[in-house]
């Protein structure tokens, strides 16, 4: 079992910068990948960002440039620095660690959820 908990979440103004943490416990040892997923009201979720054990790290078009993830693996702990932020970034925040059992198949463990809201 894994457990996740995020924060640093909160309002801020376009062009400001966020940057939310994600504190893993459990089974850590078991991750292969850990990243962060969003969701905006009536929208579904999506990738925002992925980083592998290997420290390899992947971003969607929408936020290249803009969002780094990073992590302490000291800590147990993924970042997601969030940089040049636009309203339509606004959406609910979800840490995410992926356990790979076999070719195509994982089990996820997500987060709590931490509210992103980027005013105008």
């Amino acid at each position: 079992q894994v457990q996740l908990v995020e924060s640093g979440g909160g309002l801020v103004q376009a062009g400001g910068s966020l940057r939310l943490s994600c504190a893993a416990s459990g089974s850590i040892s078991s991750i292969n990948t850990m990243g962060w997923y969003r969701q905006a009201p009536g929208k579904q979720r999506e990738l925002v960002a992925v980083i592998s054990s290997g420290g390899g790290a992947n971003y969607p078009d929408s936020v290249k440039g803009r969002f780094t993830i990073s992590r302490d693996r000291a800590k147990n702990t993924v970042f997601l620095q969030m940089n040049s932020l636009k309203p339509e970034d606004t959406a609910v925040y979800y840490c995410n660690a992926k356990r790979l059992v076999g070719i195509g198949f994982s089990l996820d463990y997500w987060g709590q959820g931490t509210q992103v809201t980027v005013s105008s």
